[in-house]
Formats: structure tokens, C-alpha cells, sequence
């Protein structure tokens, strides 16, 4: 195992970890921009894509190979995916984000998510015989004077994280560590940075990316998924590792409704994803921050769809 493949873990780890700290979760964000008339989370979420445009960005600059993965049109397609990843994550009370969060508390019932997710990324094809879809080129890789954007975020990332790391100093880091809920920004800033080194030392990197190319691997299709299952497995220790030394894990038994509606939440995101393709956190963490049309698209259709299954909830709720 190479220094690359440790550091990667690492960050995998470490992404994890504030995954289960900062609440970042789509389900949460909408839930706060309609019944409490505030975007802290969803500001959040799109900082981090911040962070990732900013880290690949320096990247372009620096002449780091295969930094700047491809994009896809936006279609039809996309539409129908955002609607499916959305109400698979109303379903599931939690988007990929969250039930990763929801797991390292203890949440028994949210490990039928993934499983879920990867029988959905088995049947895809076949329920909605969806044409490959179409490649462009990333529209950061495009953008004029990437040295210009890269300076700039520089400037950016002294100002947002230098009084975080005064305050870090002051503060005692057990203490730090040891608290339930991080900051949505706090959170962000480390789930950006952690995402995008694990991207560069690694490459393609996104949770949900692994379990649909093991659904591939299981269609016959050859893959090397060593490195990949090994930052799985990394991401949701992280989370675990923080739920436990924040004081939240309580063993919490999954009863046979809750493992039915997170596997069904599961199913249709991973329908969902494909059908994009990327999930919520390749939308957020890569397809975002690249500016590529079809993430805003499809992120804005998953936002709305979650927003207005709760909105018929409410009306139907005593």
C-alpha cells in the first residue's frame, strides 16, 4: 500500500467523520429553508462545493494529471433522476449524506441504504433502458485564467478558515473533537477539503460512485474497486469514530418498517443517481463546483421534490 493510498484513506476517514458532526443533509436543509426560513445548511453544502472548485482549481494550475474529471448532458434524463433521488431521500428521511451521519450514530436501520442503493443500481437498466449518456468536457476546465480563480480562493481560504484555526488554538482540540454538532460551515470546509485530496491522490471519488461500480463489476463489467471499497469502508469508520467520541452512538435496533422504508429510499436514489447520473453528494461534491449544468439541474429537481413531499406531509398531518 502506497503513502497515496494511506493518505487517501485518511481523508476518507476524516471526510466521514464531519459528515457525522456537521448535519449536512439535504433532507435537514430543506426541512430548515421551509419551517424555519433559513439556508445555513444548504448555504453550507454549496461551500463545500466551494472548496472543491477552489482545491481543483489549484490542481489545473499545478499540473496535476487527470485532476479534472469529465461532465455529462443535461437531458430529460436528469430531470426524472433529480425527482427520484429526491423522493428516495424524502423516503428514506435522509439523503446519502445524512444517512451516512444517521449509521455512525447508531441507527441500525439506515445500513439497508446502501444495500438498497446498490439494488438499484442493479436494476436500472432495466426498468428504464436509459441510452448512455453523452460527455462534454468540465466547464472549470474551460473557464480563462484558472490562475486568477486559483489566487482568488486562495485569498478566500485565509479569510474562512484563518479565524477557524485561531479559535482552534485557543480552544482545547479534545474539546473540539468531542462536540456533538460541528458548525454547518466548520463541517463543510473539511468535508470540501478532505473530498477533493482524496480525489486527487485517488481519483474518481464519490461514495455513491463505488456501490454503482460495484453494481457494474456484479454485470460483468471489469473494474478495480480495491482502492475504492477501501475508501468506502474508511468513509463509514470515520463516521462511526465520530458518532462514538461525540457521545451519540446509542445502539438503536432497526425495526422491520424502518429497514424497509430506508431500502426502499435507497432503491430509488441509486435509480436516481444513474438515471443523471451522479448522486447528491457527486452532484454537490463534483458536478457542482465544476459548473457543469446538468448538477445545478438535477440538484435543483432533487431540492424541490424533497420540499414538495414535506409540504403535502404537512397538509395530510392532524
Amino acid at each position: 500500500m502506497t503513502l497515496a493510498w494511506l493518505a487517501a484513506l485518511l481523508c476518507a476517514g476524516l471526510m466521514g467523520f464531519a459528515i457525522q458532526r456537521g448535519a449536512t443533509c439535504t433532507v435537514a436543509a430543506v426541512d430548515e429553508v421551509l419551517n424555519h426560513r433559513r439556508a445555513h445548511r444548504l448555504a453550507a453544502m454549496l461551500e463545500a462545493s466551494l472548496w472543491v472548485s477552489g482545491g481543483l482549481a489549484l490542481a489545473q494550475v499545478a499540473r496535476w494529471p487527470n485532476s479534472m474529471p469529465d461532465g455529462y448532458e443535461a437531458s430529460g434524463w436528469t430531470v426524472l433522476g433529480g425527482v427520484l433521488l429526491g423522493l428516495g431521500a424524502w423516503v428514506n428521511r435522509a439523503c446519502v449524506f445524512g444517512a451516512v451521519a444517521r449509521l455512525g450514530s447508531g441507527e441500525w436501520a439506515y445500513a439497508a441504504t446502501p444495500v438498497g442503493y446498490f439494488v438499484g443500481c442493479l436494476s436500472v437498466m432495466r426498468i428504464f433502458s436509459r441510452p448512455a449518456p453523452g460527455h462534454f468536457q468540465a466547464a472549470l476546465a474551460s473557464l480563462p485564467g484558472p490562475g486568477a480563480f486559483a489566487a482568488l480562493f486562495v485569498v478566500f481560504a485565509l479569510w474562512r478558515a484563518g479565524p477557524a484555526v485561531l479559535a482552534l488554538r485557543r480552544q482545547d482540540r479534545g474539546e473540539w473533537l468531542s462536540q456533538k454538532v460541528w458548525a454547518p460551515h466548520a463541517a463543510t470546509i473539511v468535508i470540501g477539503l478532505s473530498f477533493v485530496i482524496t480525489l486527487l491522490l485517488a481519483g474518481r471519488w464519490a461514495y455513491t460512485d463505488v456501490l454503482a461500480d460495484l453494481a457494474q463489476a456484479m454485470h460483468g463489467m471489469r473494474l478495480e474497486l480495491t482502492l475504492p471499497t477501501l475508501l468506502l469502508v474508511a468513509l463509514y469508520a470515520g463516521a462511526l469514530v465520530g458518532g462514538v467520541t461525540a457521545g451519540r452512538w446509542q445502539h438503536t435496533a432497526a425495526s422491520a418498517p424502518q429497514v424497509l422504508r430506508c431500502f426502499c429510499g435507497g432503491v430509488l436514489m441509486g435509480w436516481g443517481s444513474l438515471l443523471i447520473p451522479g448522486s447528491n453528494d457527486g452532484l454537490i461534491l463534483i458536478g457542482i463546483p465544476m459548473l457543469r449544468p446538468y448538477a445545478w439541474l438535477a440538484f435543483a429537481c432533487m431540492f424541490a421534490t424533497v420540499a414538495t413531499a414535506m409540504k403535502i406531509q404537512a397538509t395530510r398531518e392532524p
